[in-house]
C-alpha cells in the first residue's frame, strides 16, 4: 500500500470494494425503500407504478452516491465514504401534498416542487454553512424527533389499516346501503323529491379488514426478530437487523398466502428509468416553497453529517469541499425530481457504519453506489418490495421510524436544560405544533387553501417554531462543534 495515499482515497481490491459496498446498501435498503413506497401509496398509484418509483429511488440513490463519494468537478461531490438516499424529513410534506391531490397529478406537483427546490438548494449551498448558528442541536434535535414522531403513524397504519378507504376501522352495513339505494330509487319513482345531494350513510359496521388478529402476530414476529437480531446479533448481522426481520415476515407471509409474486413474475429482468414517468411536472409556489424548507433542514443536517465523517477518516473539510457536498444534496434533489423520485441527503447509519468498521475509503461507497444503480435497473426488484404485505412493513417501521425519533431524543439530551429553561419551552411548543396535524388534520380547513400543503406537515410546522424560538430564546447560539456533536450522536 502507497503509504501516501489519504485512507479515504485508498482503492482495495475489487473483491473487498464489492463485498463492504453491499454491506452499505443493506445497512441503507430498508430506509432507501420505505420512502417510495409510503408516498406512492399515499398518492393511491397502482402496485406497478409503486414498483416503478422503488426502482427509480434506487437508481438515483446510485447515481447520487456516485456523485458524492466520486466527486464531479470542483462543484460536486464532497469526495467522502457517503451513501446518498431519500430523506425522511421529507415525508410528511409530501404525503400531505398527496393528500390534497393524488395520482399522477399530484406526483407531478411533487416532482416539480422537488426539481425546483433542487435548483434553490444547489444556489444556496454555499450560504447554508453560515446558517448553522440559527441550528444548534435543540432544534436539530426537536425537528428529528418531530420526524420520528409523525412517520411512526405510517407504521402503524401499516400494523392496522389506514383510517379511511378498505381498511377503515367501520363501514357502512351492505344491508343498510341496499336499503337507502331501493327507498331513494322508489322515491323518485313515487314523485318525491330527489335526495340531497351527498346524503350517504354513516359507517357502523366494524370491518373485518382493519387489525386483524393474524396482521398484528406477523407484525409482532418481525419486531421481536429485529430486536432479537439486534441483541444477539454481531457486527454486520446487527447493522441489517430491520432487513433481516422484514425477510423473516416475508416467509410468513409466503407460507400463509397473504405475499403473492404476479407483478414479480410480469416485470422485466432490466429497464431503464425514464425521465418525468407520470408526465411534465408542475410548479406549485407554495409546494416549492414548502420542499425549499424541507432542504434547508436537510442541508444543515448534511453539514453536521460532513464535519462528522471529517473526523472520523482524518480528512479536514474545507469551505469548498463542504459547499460541493451541499450542492450535491441539491443536484441530487434536482435529479430525483427529473426521475421520478424525492430529495436525497446522506445517510447517517452509513456515516456510522464507516465509524463501526474503520473502513475509510470512499471507493467502498462508490462501489455500494454501482450496486445500487444496477438494483435499479431491475424492475423485479422494485416489484418484488411492493408486493412485501404491509403487515410485514409494519413491524419494521416500528423500529426505523421510532429510531429516528429516538435519534431526535439522543441528540436533545445534549442540551443544556439545567441552567437554560428556555430549551424546555422550545422544545415543548415546537413538539406541540407538530402534533397539530397528527391530533387534528382538520384544523386548517377555513384556511386559504393553496396554504394546506405547507401548513398540513407537522415536520414544517415544528422546524419554523423550533427556528423562530430559539432564535427567540437564545439567539443565533448554535456552533461547527455543536453540529458535529449532534451528527455523532445521530451516527451511534
Amino acid at each position: 500500500m502507497n503509504t501516501l495515499v489519504h485512507p479515504v482515497d485508498e482503492v482495495l481490491p475489487t473483491p473487498k470494494l464489492f463485498t463492504l459496498g453491499l454491506q452499505h446498501v443493506l445497512v441503507m435498503y430498508a430506509g432507501a425503500v420505505a420512502v417510495p413506497l409510503i408516498v406512492g401509496r399515499a398518492l393511491k398509484l397502482p402496485p406497478e407504478d409503486v414498483a416503478f418509483l422503488i426502482s427509480a429511488d434506487l437508481f438515483v440513490c446510485g447515481i447520487v452516491t456516485l456523485i458524492q463519494a466520486f466527486g464531479a468537478t470542483q462543484w460536486f461531490g464532497i469526495k467522502l465514504p457517503v451513501m446518498m438516499g431519500v430523506t425522511f424529513a421529507a415525508v410528511g410534506p409530501m404525503v400531505a401534498m398527496a393528500n390534497v391531490q393524488s395520482g399522477p397529478e399530484g406526483a407531478r406537483a411533487i416532482f416539480g416542487a422537488i426539481m425546483a427546490a433542487g435548483v434553490i438548494s444547489m444556489l444556496i449551498a454555499p450560504l447554508v454553512s453560515r446558517l448553522l448558528r440559527f441550528f444548534p442541536p435543540v432544534v436539530t434535535g426537536t425537528i428529528i424527533l418531530v420526524i420520528g414522531v409523525s412517520l411512526m403513524r405510517i407504521g402503524i397504519n401499516w400494523i392496522f389499516g389506514n383510517p379511511v378507504g378498505p381498511t377503515a376501522p367501520q363501514i357502512v352495513d351492505p344491508a343498510h346501503a341496499d336499503w337507502l339505494k331501493a327507498v331513494t330509487e322508489g322515491a323518485v319513482a313515487a314523485g318525491l323529491p330527489e335526495a340531497p345531494a351527498g346524503l350517504a350513510l354513516a359507517p357502523r359496521m366494524n370491518n373485518p379488514a382493519y387489525a386483524p388478529l393474524g396482521n398484528i402476530l406477523v407484525s409482532a414476529i418481525v419486531l421481536g426478530s429485529i430486536l432479537l437480531i439486534a441483541k444477539f446479533g454481531r457486527g454486520f448481522i446487527a447493522n441489517i437487523s430491520v432487513l433481516l426481520g422484514i425477510v423473516v415476515g416475508v416467509v410468513i407471509a409466503i407460507a400463509m398466502g397473504t405475499m403473492h409474486f404476479d407483478k414479480v413474475g410480469e416485470a422485466a429482468w432490466f429497464g431503464l428509468i425514464t425521465p418525468f414517468h407520470f408526465g411534465m411536472p408542475t410548479f406549485d409556489p407554495i409546494m416549492i416553497v414548502t420542499m425549499t424548507l424541507v432542504m434547508i433542514v436537510v442541508m444543515i443536517e448534511s453539514t453536521g453529517m460532513f464535519l462528522a465523517l471529517g473526523d472520523m477518516t482524518g480528512r479536514k473539510i474545507t469551505q469548498p469541499m463542504l459547499s460541493a457536498g451541499l450542492r450535491t444534496d441539491g443536484l441530487g434533489t434536482l435529479i430525483g425530481g427529473v426521475f421520478n423520485t424525492f430529495p436525497y441527503t446522506s445517510f447517517s447509519q452509513n456515516v456510522g457504519l464507516v465509524g463501526v468498521t474503520g473502513i475509510k475509503s470512499r471507493f467502498v461507497c462508490v462501489a455500494g453506489g454501482i450496486i445500487m444503480l444496477a438494483l435499479g435497473l431491475m424492475p423485479k426488484m422494485g416489484a418484488l418490495v411492493e408486493s412485501v404485505p404491509t403487515m410485514v412493513l409494519g413491524g419494521a417501521g416500528l423500529v426505523m421510524f421510532g429510531m429516528v425519533a429516538a435519534t431526535g431524543i439522543r441528540i436533545l439530551s445534549g442540551v443544556n436544560f439545567a441552567t437554560n429553561r428556555n430549551n424546555l419551552f422550545i422544545v415543548a411548543v415546537s413538539l406541540g405544533f407538530g402534533m397539530i396535524p397528527l391530533i387534528a388534520p382538520n384544523f386548517k380547513m377555513w384556511m386559504w387553501h393553496d396554504l394546506h400543503p405547507l401548513i398540513e406537515s407537522g415536520i414544517l410546522l415544528a422546524s419554523i417554531s423550533a427556528v423562530v424560538l430559539n432564535a427567540f430564546f437564545n439567539g443565533a447560539s448554535g456552533s461547527v462543534e455543536e453540529a458535529k456533536g449532534a451528527a455523532l450522536a445521530a451516527d451511534h
